[in-house]
């Protein structure tokens, strides 16, 4: 995942400050919402949860062609609270990091055949975020680069801001933030976690 992200770091980002990340809150909160028609199409057993087999039925369907070690590894890293079940904001998470590790700009499969416009865009967006505030372009954003990211945007007492919302994201509390780290974050700001 690291690796992916630094491929696509070498790609650039079209955004210039974290108040453009903020004013495309409503618009990504829509479109990841959309995604909820999915989720309830493959949690078959209606209990809230996507499990390990309804996973893999998921991934074929949107034509993912992983190994059974790729989508063990998926949902371990997905399953947050290890309950043994993808949650809705957990299924966000992990449609993004499919599309990320994708790569290289292929067509998402879950747009057309699943009805939800807009979702690769919705991603880009994701991606291009991280890419910003991963200003060395190693795979992780570090609190200085939190800081830096929003000094950008013109803030006054950035400082406090920067702290509060890394904290947010550093779930793991080992001073840098992942990819998958920075999603759950973003699930949370823009409101997904609140169904």
């Amino acid at each position: 995942m690291v690796e992916a992200m630094q491929r696509r770091a070498c790609k650039g980002t079209s955004i210039k400050s974290f108040n453009s990340i903020i004013l495309k809150f409503p618009k990504i909160d829509a479109s990841l919402r959309n995604c909820k028609s999915i989720f309830e199409q493959f949690d078959e057993d209606l209990n809230g949860a996507i499990d390990h087999q309804e996973l893999k039925k998921c991934l074929h369907k949107l034509g993912v062609c992983f190994t059974e070690e790729e989508i063990d590894d998926l949902f371990k890293a997905c399953d947050i609270d290890e309950d043994m079940g993808i949650k809705f904001n957990e299924f966000v998470v992990l449609l993004c990091l499919v599309h990320l590790l994708r790569g290289d700009g292929t067509e998402f499969e879950a747009k057309p055949r699943l009805g939800v416009p807009n979702l690769e865009a919705t991603f880009e967006t994701l991606v291009d975020a991280f890419v910003f505030l991963d200003k060395n372009k190693d795979g992780y954003v570090s609190k200085n680069e939190m800081v830096q990211a929003i000094n950008e945007s013109g803030e006054h007492s950035s400082g406090p801001i920067a702290t509060k919302r890394f904290e947010e994201m550093d779930w793991d509390k080992n001073g840098s933030v992942s990819f998958k780290e920075f999603l759950f974050a973003f699930t949370t700001w823009v409101g997904i976690e609140e169904e």
